[in-house]
């Protein structure tokens, strides 16, 4: 096995569960979640003599599985995110307010959020599964992070 197959399997072992709860707030189950999940990896691994090493692996990795999550309904690429996924939380009743605050949120800074918060990723790895800059993410984010305040403390969820 080479060197980049090595660290694909690493990281599918280490983020597989970050990967399914983020694709499948993109799919609408878990089980496809998984399948998206799977198939980046699989994707991945196949193309892994086109990563150039110019940001992150995980990021490469993220910026196939968002593709691929949105297959099913519509084939394209988030190139600079012109075909944002919609991303929503699975179990929505859980959590009534913070869903419907995060659903004040452009569908852009939606996935961010759910990128940064549900997955954990650096804005750098954010940028590169995203296509866009990082200082694009900060600002979103910072935005994004400013309108889920104001809607909680609204509601009362957060002081």
């Amino acid at each position: 096995m080479d060197r980049r197959a090595e660290e694909l399997e690493r990281l599918y072992r280490q983020s597989f569960g970050r990967f399914v709860n983020v694709l499948a707030s993109v799919t609408g189950s878990y089980e496809s979640g998984r399948e998206a999940t799977q198939e980046a990896f699989a994707r991945a691994l196949a193309a892994r003599t086109s990563f150039r090493g110019d940001g992150s692996l995980e990021g490469w990795v993220w910026r196939i599985a968002l593709r691929v999550a949105q297959e099913p309904r519509v084939p394209t690429s988030l190139g600079e995110m012109d075909d944002v996924p919609e991303v929503a939380l699975l179990e929505p009743e859980r959590d009534p307010v913070l869903t419907a605050a995060l659903q004040k949120l452009p569908p852009r800074r939606r996935v961010f959020v759910f990128l940064r918060f549900f997955a954990d990723l650096s804005y750098a790895e954010i940028a590169a599964a995203c296509g866009v800059s990082e200082g694009t993410v900060a600002a979103a984010l910072a935005q994004a992070k400013a309108v889920l305040a104001d809607e909680l403390a609204r509601e009362g969820a957060v002081r």
